[in-house]
């Protein structure tokens, strides 16, 4: 079975609970889904369907870039972990001038791809791991409205969503983080506050009550903060 025959099979366009303007191809539940996955691959140890779930931090981000789109509009923009796309879409709609997507499950990109098209925008989706690479500041800006296809250089702004739930990646993460700050490149995350945020890092700049999250948290409703850099 493809990977699109396996999302056909078990998801279904719906909109996102804090985000209703966006629409993306989501499960039910995620343990199924998983089982699911291996049966019809054939393959055991996959990845987890992170990208079949709007997810806490993806939800308050999106809805953060779409209620202050000033933060994002003409600058070219990284989504990290991008799982389903969420937060690349709400980048896209809020007028960024390119947005790529990276995530190192190629079902992940499937469903960016998919979910891109679903809410009529264009995002470069890369199946890579870049955490350990130096994102280029270059202008950071770009021309466009929000089609990916913007033609400034370089990153002016990295978003990184519900990604600091195991140790080496949230410290890979971080890295990434805060050597592009340092570089003069802006980012936000969005967190509910998992165990390996890097706080003392970080300052909140909103927080929202994201609901519908029953199948994958332990309370149905639970609150998100949006963050950037100290200082």
């Amino acid at each position: 079975m493809s990977d699109l025959e396996i999302m056909r099979h078990a998801t279904a366009l719906r909109p996102v609970p804090l985000v209703p303007e966006i629409s993306l191809h989501l499960a039910d539940e995620p343990v199924e889904l998983w089982q699911d996955i291996e049966d019809c691959t054939g393959q055991t140890g996959t990845d987890p369907p992170f990208w079949a779930f709007a997810w806490a931090g993806g939800q308050a981000l999106a809805r953060y870039l779409l209620n202050h789109q000033e933060v994002v509009r003409g600058r070219r923009v990284i989504d990290i972990a991008s799982g389903s796309g969420l937060v690349a879409i709400a980048a896209a709609r809020a007028g960024a001038a390119a947005v790529t997507a990276y995530d190192i499950d190629p079902l992940a990109i499937t469903a960016i791809a998919r979910n891109a098209a679903a809410n009529d925008v264009r995002i470069q989706a890369e199946c890579t791991d870049i955490l350990d690479q130096d994102p280029d500041p270059g202008t950071g800006t770009g021309t466009g409205t929000g089609t990916g296809t913007g033609t400034g250089t370089g990153t002016g702004l990295i978003l990184v969503a519900d990604a600091f739930y195991q140790r080496e990646l949230a410290s890979r993460i971080t890295r990434l983080l805060t050597r592009a700050h340092a570089r003069g490149i802006a980012f936000l995350v969005g967190d509910l506050g998992r165990a390996y945020l890097p706080r003392d890092l970080l300052t909140p700049v909103a927080a929202y009550d994201v609901p519908g999250l029953g199948a994958m948290e332990d309370r149905d409703i639970r609150r998100t903060t949006i963050w950037t850099a100290a200082g």
